[in-house]
């Protein structure tokens, strides 16, 4: 056995689920059909299937005290549709979420009024759902309820979905069918190590969104095992990833797979990316930690660790270079996925104003920023790298070329204090701001999200909270170095 397959096996016999788990989440399951059933035969609507997906579910790819719980609803199209009859597009999808909305409320709720379930309540993604707490010696375990149309894999590849779930039950069969026992533990240890790297979820520390259960499976399936994805790993932005075996210039020829980092095609559906939210940042890190492992295997790689404050005591000149928003949640029906995208937002506009002036000749030079949150708390911090946070007082702005006799002599007429240099004109411009923090601070202004108060605009070393300090950590150790470094 060589030195990787060793410590996969290691790792393995640490994140497997237990066979109490197993049959825990099984028991669960099964009540939970059990009270859906009693109730289903007086619908409006014909449920065709009751069955948990995803990893605890038909995958069983989920790691040990993994016990979230997905339950998905099969409703038969073909006899819902009927309803529909004249309808147009929007009008479909509103009476849709208003008939989901229906059951959840009157049906899924009601019948999960019993011992053992608390606080079912009901959530909004693309539509309504129901999450339910599920309590049993201590452990609290977290079951999403989803309504989906059962709809045959060949309707979907043709037109599509009708909800953005219904191919999630296509894609629990794939993986159930198509990986073995082997290659189903190989997944369980790539999520380990995609966590292990905090790039790995919606929550992802680095970058926006890391690597999902989903994109694991299928580079499992792709390249066969564990070894052959870390050594494949660095070639997938040029070597995409298709079921349907397409080559890179057609897939690059689909619009909304042009501007796509990585290419992890939907054996389900041909024209779906699975990678497309997968932030650069999460793979570009990703990508040098299985390089680094390759070199020198440790399980170490594999071990989930929270990331630390940054070190205050040691004199580094970066910090002088790094910025912090300390913010604090004040609206607790406010969803984390929404107010992640306002900052990232507010973060790539400042990325943006910060490195060029309005004429495109550069500001403060590279900017770098990144989020981080903990949602319990109500902490979100965005931090900020700045190459130049002082520059000087005037810039030259850039004219047309003296031969362009129209516009050289519009321009002078404009400037006249200009200068000829390189053939060109030049004019001299006073900056708005000379110093980024000014610059930031009013940026700022009227762009904090509702949701959200600003407790805190510094310097790192002035940091106030302890995830505040961990996102410096983030951004100086883990980030900048992907990019300072060329690395």
């Amino acid at each position: 056995m060589n030195k990787y397959n060793q410590i996969f096996n290691e790792v393995l016999e640490e994140i497997s689920p237990t066979e109490k788990e197993i049959i825990l989440i099984e028991e669960i399951v099964n009540l939970v059909k059990d009270l859906l059933n009693k109730e289903s035969d007086k619908l409006d609507v014909l449920i065709k299937d009751i069955e948990p997906q995803g990893s605890t579910g038909i995958k069983q790819t989920q790691l040990r005290n993994d016990y979230d719980i997905d339950i998905f609803i099969g409703i038969d199209w073909n006899h819902y549709k009927e309803k529909l009859k004249g309808f147009s597009k929007k009008k479909t999808k509103k009476r849709i979420k208003v008939d989901f909305k229906r059951l959840c409320q009157k049906w899924i709720i009601p019948s999960l009024q019993v011992e053992n379930f608390q606080d079912p309540r009901l959530l909004y993604a693309e539509h309504p759902y129901v999450q339910v707490d599920y309590t049993r010696n201590d452990i609290i375990i977290q079951i999403d309820i989803v309504l989906y149309f059962d709809l045959e894999l060949d309707y979907i590849r043709e037109n599509g979905p009708i909800t953005a779930v219904d191919r999630s039950p296509w894609h629990g069969r794939f993986i159930n069918n198509n990986l073995t026992n082997e290659q189903k533990d190989d997944v369980r240890i790539l999520k380990q190590f995609f966590k292990a790297q905090h790039s790995y979820g919606d929550k992802s520390p680095i970058g926006k969104i890391g690597f999902i259960g989903y994109s694991a499976e299928l580079l499992i399936y792709h390249f066969h095992n564990l070894l052959g994805v870390f050594q494949n790993f660095e070639s997938l932005p040029n070597k995409p990833v298709d079921f349907f075996k397409r080559r890179t210039q057609e897939l690059r020829k689909i619009p909304h797979f042009k501007d796509d980092h990585l290419l992890i095609i939907d054996p389900v559906d041909k024209y779906r990316n699975v990678a497309s939210a997968i932030d650069k940042r999460a793979y570009k890190y990703c990508k040098k930690r299985i390089q680094e492992f390759l070199k020198d295997p440790q399980n170490s790689f594999f071990h989930i660790r929270k990331i630390p404050q940054f070190d205050e005591t040691v004199e580094d000149k970066l910090l002088e270079k790094i910025y912090i928003l300390e913010l604090t949640k004040v609206k607790e029906d406010v969803h984390y996925t929404e107010i992640r995208d306002k900052l990232y937002s507010l973060g790539n506009d400042i990325k943006a104003h910060a490195e060029k002036e309005i004429s495109k000749i550069e500001r403060f030079g590279v900017i770098l920023f990144e989020l981080y949150f903990n949602e319990k708390e109500g902490e979100y911090n965005l931090v900020f790298y700045c190459e130049n946070p002082n520059i000087s007082k005037t810039y030259l702005r850039r004219g047309p070329r003296v031969d362009n006799k129209k516009h050289a002599e519009k321009f002078k007429k404009k400037n006249p204090n200009y200068i000829i240099k390189k053939q060109r004109l030049w004019v001299e411009e006073e900056r708005d701001f000379q110093k980024f923090s000014k610059f930031l601070e009013h940026f700022l202004k009227d762009k904090i999200p509702e949701s959200l108060n600003l407790i805190n605009f510094s310097k790192a070393l002035e940091s106030k909270t302890f995830s505040g300090k961990q996102a410096v950590y983030l951004l100086k150790e883990m980030i900048l170095p992907l990019y300072l470094n060329n690395t």
